[in-house]
Order: structure tokens, then C-alpha cells, then sequence
């Protein structure tokens, strides 16, 4: 029997789909029941089973086309059976469907021609491979430049090997406690040669990983530094002085960024390191100033300390981790210094220099002229964006500050060059380059896609974790918004004391009036984990009764989230409102 596939509506709110995958060719037999194509939503991918059995005659929509709820897919019937009045219905709807993505191609001039194309990335970190796999996914030909490793900063001296460290140092803490858990254990050390070992495979395995992807995708991966030449051409540098020279129809920028290094009188001396060479450090330094108290200086001042080393903090600012909601960021300023971390806010440092038992820091802090001595400087005030040597300049891309500049749609001023990632200087965390990365790849590739920053979790891998999205109370105020706030601690969580870690809270913000959740903080055991409910919650704007009305599991440390909702209402069940 005959029948035309149509776009399915898998939802009261969807309207259309993209066509991700055909798993049947034109002239294939099909049975009823089996998976004919992949749809792909915002927010979902489903597999599309065949309405009836025959033969795919005609298939009307292509891999990567976005397409009307209920439009016709594609045609099947009988091997010999006539099809035309079927394919006279599907063309109707399918006009209809063209000129839907005319308009949509004409409005703000977003889209470009759909259709294969030549597409170069530049920089194989996680925004690069995520945006190379994309691009080829939606049937483009597409070639990597990496000058260094697969997997960028992030997989090889970021995220990754910090977070590997930090599980030992977690570990170490714990087996050291582990008589306050009923288990006696003999003299616990840290073999600092046998960390390192295993930070560098699990960092070869997952460089290996992602080598295996591009290679599963035919992404065609080039070892060298890239140049560009025009919008439509780069030469590619490589190892003993060749080069290559690429064409393309469209390149995507996303060559991350370095640590900055600051005009510091003796910055330069021996035993003054970044967050690289921290990570490669053949020794535990028994002293260590952390110049810098965001992100990266407090999760290596939490792994130095739970390895029982003694740790300074200089920050400039007020107060450490300047992004996090400031109750968050008081909370583990407290915890860091009952576990010995010495944290100086601000202060401001003046100097290196070689000093009895190392290196001493001097720094001011008001109106007092202060120093102290340690074996490593680790300086961590950030990170910049790293543009240099690819001449942007020569081809016109605009550039504020050596940060490449672009709209949300990742496009730069050059209409075929996008860019990605840390070398934009907007938000620097892995899993933005990576969504930024797919957003950039599909427009490429003919759609019409926004970059949406409002459900951006950060995380920091303190002991306990900390994890935030959405406005901080400090924005809200700003803002003018009119709000409330939940808050529950982690001490009545009983997941939470099982295992040991009841410092911290859970706090939701809300909009007042509508009960909208705005933005959650949290510090506590996996926070860095939860945060996906929180995120998630943002997403689809939901209010604290939908939170509140989800039933969550017992004994987790989850179900502290809804309490936090509770307690927006005043309503907490477990702890005192």
C-alpha cells in the first residue's frame, strides 16, 4: 500500500523538525515498523519508524533540511506501483515547505545556501572536533587544522588532567579520614609519580577517543599551524618547513586561548609557573603562593591543600571566584581556611624575587607593604584569547583586544569565516566552545541558529563542589528584579552526612510574582552534577511548583533541590523555614 511520510509532531510545542539521518536509501525495501529517519528538535532526536511496507520510490527532504510538521518526507509504495498523484500531493506541501525556508533564509539574512561544502575548523580543542563532527554530519567535506594534541587546552592541560588530580587528592583526603568512616587503614602517602602517570592515560585515552571520532566521521585532520590567506584560503604550516595550502567555502575559527601572564616585576623566574606547568610538576612543592583566587587558583589551592601542602591565595579583589553568587563563594572561602588555606583578598602583588627558602611574593594589601615566601609561584589570574599568527588582520575579520568578534550566530564581520570558543573572549568554559561550535557548523550548513547563553552552568571542583546558572543574587538586585529566595542546607541532607560533606546549601532564586526560577547555586557533594536539573529548570522556564511537584528520590543528595524549592515557598519540610 502507498502511503507519503510526513514530519512527525512529537510535541504540543513543535512546529518543525530537521531530517537528521535517512537509514533507507531511494530503492530500498522497507518493513512497517522499521526506522526510516532520525528527527532532530531543540530538544530531542527521535527514530521515525515506516508507516507501511514497500519501497522507499522517492525521498523528498534531504539530511540536514528543516522542514513543517506533518510535510511530506518521502513517498513509499509498491516497486511498480504508480505514484504520481502522491508525488503531485507531496509537491503542493513541499512549495509550501521551499518558501517557508525562503522567508526564513531572507529574515536578517541569518542563513546561507544549504548544500555540501568545504569546510576548514582551526583548532581541535572541544569546540573544534565538536563543530568538525557537525559539519560533517550534515554532509559537509571537512578538514582540521591542529598545530598541537586533539582535544586542546581542555583534554591536555585543563579541565581533564585537573579534574584527574583533584579525584586523587579527593581520594587521598578521604582514605586519610577513613577511621572517622569505621575503617582503620594503615600510613596513607601520595605517589606523586604514579598520579602523574595516570593523569597522562586517561588524557591518551580520550585524545585517542576523539581521534576516533573525526576519523569515523571523515574528517580529514591536518597536524600544523594555520594562516590565513583570503576569506577562502589558508596555508598550513608544518613540521620540517612544508606547507599546505586549503581552499574552502567556510572555516571556523576556535584556537582557544593561553594563561596570562602579567607584567610582574620577576615573573619570569625559575619556580614561577601557570596552570600547565603546575600540572606537570615532577614534585610537590611543600609551599605554593597562588596568585589569582578564580576558578583555576582555588581548584589548585583545594587539590595542594587535601594533599597537605601549605597554600597561599593573593586575589585582588574582594572577594575569591568573582562569578560565583558571593554567599557561595564566603562559604568555600571559609572551608578553604579551616583547611590551612591562607587567603588574602584585596591585595594587590608587586614582585617576585629569590628568596631564602624559594621565592617571595610582595604584595600590598591596603596600607601595609606585605610578602611571603614559598617553593612555587603558580600565577592563574586567567586566560586570553589566543589569535596570534593567524593574520586575521590581512583578510579584515574584526578583532577587539586579540578576541575575535562575533554576533550570535558565531559569524564574524567576513561572511565565510565564524569563530568559536575561548579566541571569542565571551564565556571561556569547554561546554560553551562545544555548543558554540554546533551552532556555527549549522549555519554553515544552511540553517537558522542562535547561540543561548542563558542556561550556562560553571563549575568548580572544590571539596565540596560548587556549581551555579542562571543570575546570581548580586544580578538580580542589579536588574531591579523583584524576587525571593530558597535556601536548604546540606547538613539536613542525609545523602549529604553519609557521605561527610554536609557543608554547603542549595539556594534558588526567584521571580517573585510568576515564581520563575532565575538562577541556582549550589555547593555540595556532585553539585558539579546536579546542576543539570538546575539548568535544565532554566530551559524550560519553569516555576518552583514544578520543581516542588516532581517527585525526588530518597536518600539523595537530588531531593535537597526540591527542598530548596520548598523553601522559596516557605514550605521546606526538612529543615527550618
Amino acid at each position: 500500500m502507498s502511503c507519503l511520510e510526513i514530519m512527525p509532531k512529537l510535541g504540543l510545542t513543535m512546529t518543525e523538525g530537521m531530517l537528521a539521518k535517512w537509514h533507507k536509501s531511494e530503492g530500498e525495501k522497507i518493513e512497517k515498523g522499521e526506522i526510516l529517519f532520525e528527527v532532530e528538535t531543540d530538544k530531542l532526536t527521535n527514530e521515525i519508524e515506516a508507516k507501511e511496507s514497500g519501497v522507499v520510490r522517492k525521498i523528498l527532504v534531504e539530511e540536514g533540511e528543516t522542514v513543517k510538521c506533518l510535510a511530506p518526507v518521502a513517498v513509499i509504495a509498491g516497486e511498480n506501483e504508480d505514484i504520481s498523484g502522491l508525488l503531485k500531493e507531496a509537491g503542493v506541501n513541499g512549495q509550501e515547505v521551499a518558501e517557508t525556508k525562503t522567508e526564513e533564509k531572507k529574515s536578517d539574512n541569518t542563513a546561507v545556501e544549504a548544500g555540501p561544502k568545504k569546510v576548514v575548523v582551526i583548532g581541535g580543542g572541544p569546540g573544534g572536533y565538536i563543530a568538525a563532527i557537525r559539519a560533517a554530519q550534515l554532509g559537509n567535506k571537512v578538514t582540521l587544522i591542529e598545530k598541537e594534541e586533539l582535544g586542546g587546552t581542555c583534554l591536555n592541560v585543563g579541565c581533564i588532567p585537573t579534574k584527574t588530580l583533584l579525584h586523587s587528592a579527593e581520594l587521598f583526603s578521604e582514605i586519610k579520614d577513613s577511621r572517622n568512616l569505621g575503617i582503620d587503614v594503615g600510613e596513607v602517602s601520595i605517589n606523586w609519580k604514579n598520579v602523574q602517570r595516570r593523569r597522562k592515560r586517561v588524557i591518551k585515552k580520550l585524545v585517542s577517543g576523539v581521534k576516533g571520532l573525526l576519523s569515523y566521521n571523515k574528517v580529514n585532520v591536518i597536524n600544523g599551524f594555520a594562516r590565513m590567506e583570503t576569506e577562502n584560503s589558508l596555508t598550513v604550516s608544518k613540521e620540517g618547513g612544508k606547507s599546505e595550502k586549503i581552499d574552502f567555502d567556510s572555516a571556523i575559527i576556535s584556537t582557544g586561548s593561553v594563561p596570562f601572564a602579567p607584567l610582574i616585576p620577576g615573573i619570569g623566574l625559575e619556580g614561577v609557573i601557570d596552570s600547565t606547568g603546575a600540572l606537570e610538576l615532577e614534585s610537590l612543592p611543600e609551599t605554593i603562593v597562588i596568585i589569582g583566587g578564580g576558578v583555576i587558583g582555588i581548584e589548585f589551592a583545594s587539590l595542594f591543600s587535601s594533599l597537605g601542602k601549605k597554600v597561599t591565595i593573593l586575589e585582588m579583589l574582594p572577594f575569591i571566584l568573582p562569578p560565583i553568587d558571593r554567599q557561595i563563594s564566603s562559604m568555600i572561602a571559609d572551608k578553604l581556611s579551616k583547611q590551612g588555606v591562607s587567603i588574602n583578598t584585596g591585595c594587590r602583588v608587586t614582585s617576585i624575587e629569590k628568596g631564602e627558602n624559594g621565592l617571595k611574593v610582595d604584595f600590598t594589601k591596603g596600607n601595609d607593604n606585605l610578602n611571603v615566601e614559598a617553593e612555587k609561584v603558580l600565577v592563574a589570574i586567567g586566560r586570553r584569547s589566543n589569535t596570534e599568527g593567524l593574520e586575521l588582520e590581512k583578510i579584515g575579520v574584526k578583532t577587539e583586544k586579540g578576541r575575535v568578534c562575533v554576533d550570535d550566530y558565531m559569524r564574524t564581520n567576513a561572511g565565510s569565516i565564524y569563530a568559536i570558543g575561548d579566541c571569542t573572549g565571551k564565556i571561556m568554559l569547554a561546554h560553551v566552545a562545544s555548543e558554540q561550535g554546533v551552532v556555527a557548523a549549522e549555519n554553515i550548513s544552511g540553517k537558522n541558529v542562535k547561540m543561548d547563553y542563558k542556561t550556562v552552568p560553571s563549575c568548580v571542583y572544590t571539596k565540596p563542589e560548587i556549581a551555579s546558572t542562571g543570575l546570581t543574587e548580586e544580578q538580580v538586585k542589579e536588574k531591579g528584579i523583584d524576587y525571593k529566595v530558597g535556601i536548604f542546607p546540606m547538613g539536613a541532607n542525609g545523602k549529604a552526612m553519609i557521605s561527610k560533606e554536609p557543608d554547603g546549601i542549595i539556594k534558588i532564586i526567584a521571580d517573585k510574582k510568576t515564581e520563575e526560577i532565575l538562577g541556582v547555586h549550589i555547593m555540595a557533594p556532585r553539585a558539579t552534577d546536579l546542576i543539570g536539573e538546575a539548568a535544565l529548570a532554566l530551559r524550560l522556564e519553569a516555576t518552583v511548583d514544578e520543581v516542588v511537584t516532581t517527585i525526588h528520590a530518597h536518600p539523595t543528595i537530588n531531593e535537597a533541590f526540591k527542598e530548596a524549592a520548598l523553601a522559596v515557598q516557605k514550605r521546606a519540610l526538612n529543615s527550618v523555614n
